[in-house]
């Protein structure tokens, strides 16, 4: 395995060099096969379970990493905190894969680092299941999102609410340059370390840029809101809660990003929240739209701090101001172009005379006073279309709306079965359900064995299409996830 360290070129104020402490007994629990060969990594070890576990645990270091925790400020529930960084994670340096492309890979759960603020350093296998499992599905989904290339034992414990069997988590992302990477640097006036730390991103994410006209930074934030709204759009479209949408958790890539209390939504309703210390609901499912943009507003604050500094040019910070709040307020109706027409895929609508947001609203809302599970019923209503059994389903669930639906669908010079086709990209058969990822950690935990967490993700491999592996993680939780709380992890 052939490592690249570019993000130490930055310099010292980046970060920390710190390597993993070493566990007691490594083993390695959950592998990703088909990451593996993307990242040339089973060349490199020749796929050997206990080799991998010694380096995927941190007890060894790659030849060629130079191991670092980064360094990294955010706002936590808005409220900001100048000094977070990595406190128990250790990027090991970047891969190339078969593609060309660059990745990061960073052991989470990997010892304490001077950013660790008191806490131990580790991981409890629970979280780590669920990142493997999250991050898989959302990757089937569709969704941009970092991955797991394994989860790795430590033959020790941590202690939580109780004890837990210790685990590492192997995270591969296209970089971890998050908003709280800038907001670094902006608060304590640093602009040269702010300025190498833009221009870097530019390089590594959006490297066109260089070669165009304007103000390079604007452009970086025009094309970090792109991909935000991207992802939110996403995440809307399958029923994610990310749960703590902190500019911390925050990649300027577009990736979802740290699935500490992550949930997905079952019965619809915008106001959704699971995670334990949302108690005002501020990272809702339907409000993450708006957090997405409070979260690049900070981004352009201290992006402006490039402009108040350039003395070369005076009308520059005036310019560039105006760019970026024309870019910060226009963030809702990009959004809700995206949004309508994500929507419009759900229920089916192909021609643009038929796209309407009040009608997506309306539909909306119809789901949410009769609460109807989200997946379950953009699901019938796509198998509708040809099956009866289905449509029975839908008139009961949705009464004379699902006519409504139907006369605008079939009104289009489409076919039925090219109608559908078209549905099903937009609608998954299986979500990485929450009644379902906690019993498949539960009975991790309690075996020792990954084979359920296997089996589950066999089945969420392949979203989009119903079969005996996805008809088991299909149903609903039969209490609606009324009582349902998820936790950070740290």
């Amino acid at each position: 395995m052939q490592f690249d360290n570019t993000y130490i070129n930055l310099g010292e104020s980046f970060f920390e060099r710190a390597e993993p402490v070493t566990v007691v007994e490594p083993s390695l629990f959950l592998w990703n096969e088909l990451l593996a060969q993307q990242l040339n990594v089973i060349d490199s070890i020749q796929g050997n379970a206990e080799e991998l576990a010694v380096f995927l645990s941190g007890n060894q270091i790659f030849s060629g990493s130079i191991p670092i925790a980064l360094a990294y400020a955010g706002h936590q529930f808005g409220h900001y905190n100048p000094q977070l960084g990595d406190g128990r994670a250790h990027l090991l340096g970047e891969l190339i894969d078969v593609d060309g492309q660059r990745w990061d890979l960073q052991l989470k759960g990997s010892g304490v680092t001077r950013f660790s603020r008191g806490g131990d350093g580790r991981c409890a296998i629970g979280p780590a299941i669920r990142e493997f499992i999250m991050s898989e599905a959302m990757h089937a989904l569709g969704v941009p999102t970092s991955r797991c290339l394994a989860v790795t034992t430590t033959g020790e414990y941590v202690y939580r609410e109780e004890a837990h069997l210790g685990a590492v988590v192997s995270r591969v992302a296209s970089s971890h340059i998050r908003v709280g990477s800038f907001q670094y640097f902006a608060a304590t006036g640093d602009i040269i370390s702010l300025k190498k730390l833009a221009d870097y991103t530019i390089n590594r994410h959006y490297p066109s840029i260089f070669s165009s006209d304007g103000n390079p930074y604007v452009m970086l934030l025009d094309k970090v809101i792109e991909n935000q709204i991207r992802l939110i759009v996403q995440w809307m479209r399958v029923g994610f809660i990310h749960g703590v949408m902190n500019t911390d958790n925050t990649a300027v890539s577009g990736e979802t990003i740290d699935f500490g209390p992550c949930a997905m939504m079952g019965d619809y309703d915008p106001k959704a929240v699971f995670s334990s210390i949302d108690r005002q609901g501020r990272y809702a499912f339907g409000n993450q739209p708006h957090i997405a943009q409070w979260n690049m507003a900070r981004l352009a604050e201290s992006l402006l701090q490039l402009g108040e500094n350039d003395t070369s040019n005076k009308d520059c910070d005036s310019d560039m101001l105006s760019s970026m709040q024309s870019l910060i307020n226009g963030f809702s109706k990009r959004f809700k172009q995206e949004y309508v027409e994500m929507m419009s895929g759900k229920v089916g609508l192909i021609e643009p005379r038929l796209k309407n947001e009040a009608f997506i609203d309306s539909f909306t809302q119809q789901l949410k006073e009769r609460r109807l599970d989200y997946t379950v019923c953009f699901h019938l209503l796509t198998k509708s279309i040809t099956c009866k059994e289905a449509e029975q389903q839908m008139l009961a669930d949705l009464g004379e709306h699902y006519f409504e639906w139907k006369k605008r669908v079939v009104s289009q010079r489409y076919t039925d079965v090219e109608i559908q086709a078209f549905m099903r990209d937009f609608n998954p058969v299986v979500i990485p359900r929450n009644h379902h990822v906690e019993n498949v950690i539960k009975e991790c935990e309690a075996s020792g064995d990954p084979k359920a967490a296997i089996l589950f993700l066999n089945a969420l491999r392949h979203p989009y299409h119903e079969s005996e592996l996805t008809q088991p993680f299909q149903t609903p939780a039969e209490d609606h996830d009324m009582n349902y709380k998820t936790f950070c992890g740290t």
